[in-house]
């Protein structure tokens, strides 16, 4: 039989062996990082999961969208967009009662907007151009009976009403900014896309700048909302300027 001190030496060689064995990385790592391990792995996980809704992001936008819009609407088939819109007209607040003024019986608008539409009317008359309001101010109620009692009068789906006329909550006429504008002597052309073969919507193309109003809805407008040669809004103060951001963001 071995002696003891051939055993001792025997055994001490094995266990040098064993560990030599082992990469000198594993045997350097301490017990404490051994045990965060797992949330190394984690993390790398959830970098990969991150990674991968990203690369979907990407290839599938649209079904990615659906699923992070708000629901559907009360009363429509249709959702808010990640941007806030609903079928291309973005959301705007009622101006308060405080914040409008008589511009004609049963007409409002906006103080600041009311003040600058007198100077651009008088400006207009000045150059023989009978500029004439056809709709200011309309209040959200108002707003949803001309939506949906119209709507279901001429048969439309909520998207062929959206091209002509706002969702309440949805108009830019509600913030008491946005006028719609008629030429006194071709009548016939009144909210109407003819409108822009006027001497009214000419003049305003030349001078409405000046006085703050803008063309809310160009031909082939960013919202994809139908062309509105007749209806201006108000972007005179930093009010108004806040109010139509978002819109202006998207037509640049």
């Amino acid at each position: 039989m071995p002696s003891a001190s051939r055993q001792s030496t025997a055994l001490r060689s094995a266990k040098r062996r064993s560990t030599d064995d082992i990469p000198l990385a594993q045997r350097t790592i301490s017990p404490a990082l051994q045990r965060r391990t797992p949330w190394r792995a984690a993390l790398t996980a959830a970098g990969a999961a991150l990674l991968a809704a990203a690369a979907l992001a990407v290839v599938f936008p649209q079904p990615l969208r659906r699923l992070m819009a708000p629901p559907p609407v009360q009363g429509l088939q249709a959702r808010v967009g990640l941007d806030g819109r609903l079928l291309g007209h973005f959301p705007y607040n009622e101006a308060t009662a405080a914040d409008l003024v008589a511009i004609a019986p049963g007409v409002e608008l906006h103080r600041d907007a009311a003040e600058a539409l007198g100077r651009l009317q008088d400006a207009a008359a000045a150059d023989g151009i009978d500029l004439r309001v056809l709709s200011a101010y309309r209040s959200i109620d108002l707003q949803k009976q001309i939506f949906f009692e119209v709507k279901s009068e001429r048969n439309q789906s909520a998207l062929e009403r959206a091209q002509v006329s706002a969702p309440p909550g949805f108009s830019e006429h509600s913030t008491g900014y946005a006028v719609d504008l008629g030429d006194g002597r071709a009548p016939d052309t009144n909210l109407s896309q003819r409108f822009e073969t006027t001497a009214a919507f000419a003049w305003l193309q030349a001078h409405a700048n000046r006085y703050h109003f803008t063309l809310s809805f160009p031909a082939g407008n960013a919202q994809g909302v139908s062309y509105e040669p007749w209806h201006w809004r108000f972007e005179g103060t930093a009010e108004a300027l806040k109010t139509f951001e978002a819109a202006q963001r998207l037509g640049r």
